[in-house]
């Protein structure tokens, strides 16, 4: 998705597109930090 909404905004060079493009790479790296780092469930003992 990201690929794509890079591609129509150099074709079109919407400044909307261009955002839409810079949120879906700021989900994508809060996304890949949660999965380096995954947190414990609530009732699991602290160890």
């Amino acid at each position: 998705m990201k690929e794509f909404t890079w591609k129509v905004f150099c074709e079109t060079g919407s400044i909307d597109t261009y955002l839409l493009f810079k949120e879906l790479e700021v989900d994508m790296s809060a996304s890949m930090v949660q999965e380096d780092h995954p947190q414990t469930p609530i009732d699991s003992p602290i160890q």
